[in-house]
Protein backbone atom coordinates (compact mmCIF):
# COMPACT_ATOMS: atom_id res chain seq x y z
CA UNK A 1 0.00 0.00 0.00
CA UNK A 2 1.12 3.17 -0.71
CA UNK A 3 1.71 6.10 1.93
CA UNK A 4 -0.91 8.68 0.15
CA UNK A 5 -3.70 10.41 2.13
CA UNK A 6 -6.55 11.32 0.45
CA UNK A 7 -9.27 13.44 2.30
CA UNK A 8 -13.10 14.56 1.33
CA UNK A 9 -16.48 14.92 2.85
CA UNK A 10 -20.14 16.07 1.95
CA UNK A 11 -21.35 19.19 0.95
CA UNK A 12 -22.05 20.20 4.80
CA UNK A 13 -18.64 19.41 6.73
CA UNK A 14 -21.32 16.59 8.95
CA UNK A 15 -19.50 13.83 6.98
CA UNK A 16 -15.49 13.43 6.80
CA UNK A 17 -13.10 10.65 5.79
CA UNK A 18 -9.98 9.74 5.37
CA UNK A 19 -8.17 7.15 2.38
CA UNK A 20 -4.85 6.07 3.46
CA UNK A 21 -3.41 4.12 0.67
CA UNK A 22 -4.44 4.12 -3.85
CA UNK A 23 -7.52 3.54 -4.29
CA UNK A 24 -8.26 0.59 -6.88
CA UNK A 25 -10.16 2.75 -10.21
CA UNK A 26 -11.88 5.92 -10.23
CA UNK A 27 -14.87 5.38 -12.42
CA UNK A 28 -17.76 6.17 -13.95
CA UNK A 29 -21.10 4.65 -14.00
CA UNK A 30 -23.82 5.15 -16.47
CA UNK A 31 -27.02 2.79 -15.12
CA UNK A 32 -29.72 4.22 -14.09
CA UNK A 33 -29.68 3.43 -10.83
CA UNK A 34 -26.60 5.59 -10.12
CA UNK A 35 -27.84 8.53 -12.21
CA UNK A 36 -30.79 8.45 -10.21
CA UNK A 37 -28.68 8.13 -6.75
CA UNK A 38 -26.77 11.15 -8.04
CA UNK A 39 -29.43 12.76 -9.50
CA UNK A 40 -26.91 13.53 -12.08
CA UNK A 41 -26.30 11.60 -16.00
CA UNK A 42 -23.76 9.55 -14.59
CA UNK A 43 -21.53 8.72 -11.21
CA UNK A 44 -18.22 8.81 -10.73
CA UNK A 45 -16.90 6.60 -7.97
CA UNK A 46 -13.51 5.47 -6.87
CA UNK A 47 -13.24 2.00 -5.76
CA UNK A 48 -10.88 2.30 -2.27
CA UNK A 49 -9.82 -1.47 -3.41
CA UNK A 50 -7.08 -1.83 -0.47
CA UNK A 51 -7.01 1.46 1.15
CA UNK A 52 -8.03 2.33 4.54
CA UNK A 53 -11.16 4.29 4.72
CA UNK A 54 -11.33 5.83 8.07
CA UNK A 55 -14.38 8.15 8.77
CA UNK A 56 -13.35 10.97 10.84
CA UNK A 57 -16.34 12.94 11.46
CA UNK A 58 -19.86 12.12 11.70
CA UNK A 59 -22.10 8.60 10.47
CA UNK A 60 -23.64 7.87 6.84
CA UNK A 61 -27.38 7.37 6.46
CA UNK A 62 -27.90 4.93 3.91
CA UNK A 63 -30.56 3.55 1.64
CA UNK A 64 -30.90 0.08 0.11
CA UNK A 65 -31.04 0.44 -3.26
CA UNK A 66 -31.45 -2.80 -4.34
CA UNK A 67 -30.85 -6.34 -2.89
CA UNK A 68 -27.05 -6.19 -3.31
CA UNK A 69 -25.98 -2.27 -2.99
CA UNK A 70 -26.97 0.53 0.18
CA UNK A 71 -25.37 3.40 -0.85
CA UNK A 72 -24.29 6.30 2.11
CA UNK A 73 -25.09 9.66 2.42
CA UNK A 74 -25.02 12.54 4.33
CA UNK A 75 -28.69 13.13 6.10
CA UNK A 76 -27.94 16.70 6.73
CA UNK A 77 -27.24 17.98 2.78
CA UNK A 78 -27.90 14.86 1.34
CA UNK A 79 -24.53 14.43 -0.93
CA UNK A 80 -24.19 10.65 -2.28
CA UNK A 81 -21.06 9.26 -0.47
CA UNK A 82 -20.68 5.65 -0.79
CA UNK A 83 -21.58 2.86 -3.40
CA UNK A 84 -21.79 -0.30 -0.74
CA UNK A 85 -21.27 -3.85 -2.47
CA UNK A 86 -19.79 -6.82 -1.91
CA UNK A 87 -17.00 -6.70 -4.05
CA UNK A 88 -16.43 -3.52 -1.87
CA UNK A 89 -16.92 0.28 -1.33
CA UNK A 90 -16.34 3.30 -3.31
CA UNK A 91 -16.56 7.16 -2.48
CA UNK A 92 -18.44 9.59 -4.51
CA UNK A 93 -15.68 10.65 -6.68
CA UNK A 94 -16.89 14.74 -6.02
CA UNK A 95 -16.25 14.02 -2.73
CA UNK A 96 -12.69 14.19 -2.57
CA UNK A 97 -10.89 17.81 -1.63
CA UNK A 98 -9.03 16.86 -4.60
CA UNK A 99 -10.85 15.25 -7.07
CA UNK A 100 -9.17 16.25 -9.96
CA UNK A 101 -6.34 13.94 -8.22
CA UNK A 102 -8.62 10.84 -9.07
CA UNK A 103 -9.50 10.78 -13.06
CA UNK A 104 -11.71 8.11 -13.89
CA UNK A 105 -10.42 4.87 -15.86
CA UNK A 106 -13.14 2.95 -16.65
CA UNK A 107 -16.50 3.14 -17.42
CA UNK A 108 -19.33 1.09 -16.11
CA UNK A 109 -23.17 0.29 -17.46
CA UNK A 110 -22.65 1.98 -20.21
CA UNK A 111 -26.19 0.44 -21.25
CA UNK A 112 -27.63 3.39 -19.61
CA UNK A 113 -25.15 6.01 -21.14
CA UNK A 114 -27.20 8.79 -21.97
CA UNK A 115 -26.56 9.64 -25.93
CA UNK A 116 -25.28 13.70 -25.04
CA UNK A 117 -22.84 12.45 -22.34
CA UNK A 118 -20.12 12.40 -25.20
CA UNK A 119 -20.68 15.48 -26.36
CA UNK A 120 -20.70 17.37 -23.50
CA UNK A 121 -17.40 18.81 -24.17
CA UNK A 122 -18.68 20.31 -26.94
CA UNK A 123 -20.95 22.63 -25.83
CA UNK A 124 -20.36 26.19 -25.22
CA UNK A 125 -18.45 27.23 -22.03
CA UNK A 126 -19.19 29.76 -19.55
CA UNK A 127 -17.57 30.94 -15.89
CA UNK A 128 -19.77 31.47 -13.11
CA UNK A 129 -19.28 35.48 -13.39
CA UNK A 130 -20.05 35.16 -16.96
CA UNK A 131 -23.41 34.95 -15.96
CA UNK A 132 -23.82 37.87 -13.63
CA UNK A 133 -25.99 39.97 -14.90
CA UNK A 134 -28.67 37.41 -15.55
CA UNK A 135 -27.65 36.73 -11.80
CA UNK A 136 -26.26 39.52 -9.80
CA UNK A 137 -26.33 37.65 -6.71
CA UNK A 138 -23.43 36.02 -7.86
CA UNK A 139 -21.80 39.26 -7.00
CA UNK A 140 -21.95 38.46 -3.51
CA UNK A 141 -22.72 35.06 -2.81
CA UNK A 142 -21.08 33.67 0.22
CA UNK A 143 -20.80 29.36 0.19
CA UNK A 144 -21.63 27.44 3.01
CA UNK A 145 -20.21 24.51 1.66
CA UNK A 146 -17.80 23.13 4.00
CA UNK A 147 -14.37 23.83 2.45
CA UNK A 148 -12.48 21.11 0.72
CA UNK A 149 -9.75 20.53 3.47
CA UNK A 150 -10.30 18.98 7.11
CA UNK A 151 -11.40 21.80 10.08
CA UNK A 152 -11.44 20.82 14.01
CA UNK A 153 -15.03 21.98 14.42
CA UNK A 154 -18.30 22.07 12.19
CA UNK A 155 -20.46 23.16 11.71
CA UNK A 156 -19.38 26.60 11.12
CA UNK A 157 -21.77 29.30 12.44
CA UNK A 158 -23.49 31.17 9.47
CA UNK A 159 -25.79 34.23 9.97
CA UNK A 160 -29.45 34.05 11.12
CA UNK A 161 -30.75 35.49 8.63
CA UNK A 162 -29.47 33.26 6.04
CA UNK A 163 -30.62 29.71 7.86
CA UNK A 164 -33.06 28.07 6.52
Amino acid sequence: MSDATRTGGCQCGAIRFRLEGEPFEPSICHCRMCQKAFGAYYAPLVAIGEARLVWTRGTLKYFQSSNHVRRGFCADCGTPMTYEAADGIAISAGSFDDPASLPPVIQFGVEGKLPFVDRLHTLPERHTLDDIDSAPFLSDIVSYQHPDHDTETWPIERPAENKQ
